[in-house]
Parts: structure tokens; sequence; C-alpha cells
């Protein structure tokens, strides 16, 4: 994955960096309940797999926005062109292992590819995102429950992968919602970042549902 080194003397958020960087638990997150109805219809009417899909849109949206493509390397900020995704796959056993995917390809290229990945994840045996995982966006999903509020494993010190999860859909009132949450480093990320990435991820679900993904 390509990237820049940021220039600092001309990076507007100098200060603010500066200050959530130093702090030992510098996250900030936000979960919102996001309308996916629509969506869910055309996965049924196509055979195509929610959770890929949902997937798909989320990965999009992220790197739609600048703030988190970018990670902090030794002190500096470097921005990549494009980040890949690293999910979680359940295993046959209870456990888990890592898959990554390209979400920046055309839909009918990105799914058969991933479904191939998806399964083959299940048969790996360890945790390891590769070498690169810096530029990697972290996705999981907790399919077993409509939540309001989740916390999520970080590690000390502090890295800056955005995480996204997202939990069980539920019909309520003729409205089918799912709570996706967004982790990030507040030392790159602000509260109209995080707006921006629900903007977005609306903006590729109406893509989706609309046929052009």
């Amino acid at each position: 994955m390509e990237y820049y080194i940021i220039d600092m003397s001309t990076y507007p958020r100098q200060a603010h960096f500066a200050y959530f960087n130093a702090m030992p638990d510098p996250y900030v997150g936000v979960t919102v309940d996001v309308e996916v109805g629509l969506m869910l219809e055309v996965c049924r009417k196509e055979r195509w797999p929610f959770f890929l899909s949902f997937l798909y849109c989320a990965g999009r949206a992220a790197n739609a926005v600048s703030e988190l493509r970018q990670r902090i390397q030794e002190g500096s900020i470097i921005e990549f062109d494009a980040c890949d995704t690293s999910h979680t796959v359940l295993r046959d056993d209870g456990t888990y292992s890592y898959c990554r995917l390209d979400c920046m390809k055309p839909f009918d290229q990105f799914l058969p590819e991933a479904k191939w990945r998806h399964e083959a994840a299940k048969a790996q045996v360890n945790l390891d995102d590769g070498e690169d995982s810096i530029g990697l966006l972290f996705l999981s999903c907790v399919p077993w429950l409509h939540y309001t509020g989740l916390r999520q494993p970080v590690p000390t010190p502090a890295d800056s992968n955005p995480r996204i999860t997202w939990g069980k859909y539920m019909t309520e009132h003729g409205r089918t919602t799912m709570p996706v949450t967004l982790l990030a480093n507040h030392a790159l990320v602000d509260g109209i970042h995080i707006g921006a990435f629900y903007d977005r991820l609306r903006e590729e679900l109406n893509r989706f549902v609309e046929g052009r993904p």
C-alpha cells in the first residue's frame, strides 16, 4: 500500500495531534444505528451475502475519509492512498481468524474473491495481519447482539488503525437498523471526521441499493 508523509509544518491539527498523541488511551468512538432494510432486500434478491456486502460499503466509506487513512509512524503522520480491510472470520471451533480484502475494487470483482478468501481464512491457525498491518482497517461483527454501546480492546502503546464493528440488525416500527461502531485515534480523527464516515456510509449503502456498488 502506497503512502506519503504529511508535512507537519502545514498540518492544521498540529496542536491536537500533540495533545492526544501524548495520552495512553487516545481513542474516540461512537455507535450509530444505521438503516439497512433496503440493502437487506437487495442482498436477498441477488443472493449476495449481507456480511460481505456491508463490509464492502463500510470499507469504502472509511477510505473516503482521508483522516481514516492516516496512521502514526515513528512520531510522524503518514496517509495511505487506500486501505485494505482485515475482518474477523468465525471458525468452526468458535475461535476466529483474520481475512484481508480490497474493498476498492468494483463489487463484481470484490465479491467472488471475498467469498473464497473468507472461507480460506477459516483454516488459518494464527492471528497474523501481515507485516504491513499499519495500513489496514480493522473490521468485525457481533451478529448475536443489537447493542447500544461497545467497548473494544486496544493495544498499549496505542495504535492508529480505525476499528469498525457492527451488530445484529433488528426490525422495529417498520425500520430495520443495525448498530455500527467506529473507534479511531483522536490524535488523527475528530468528531467531524467520524460524522463524515457515517455520511459516506449512508451514501455507499444508497449506491448499493440503487445498483451501482
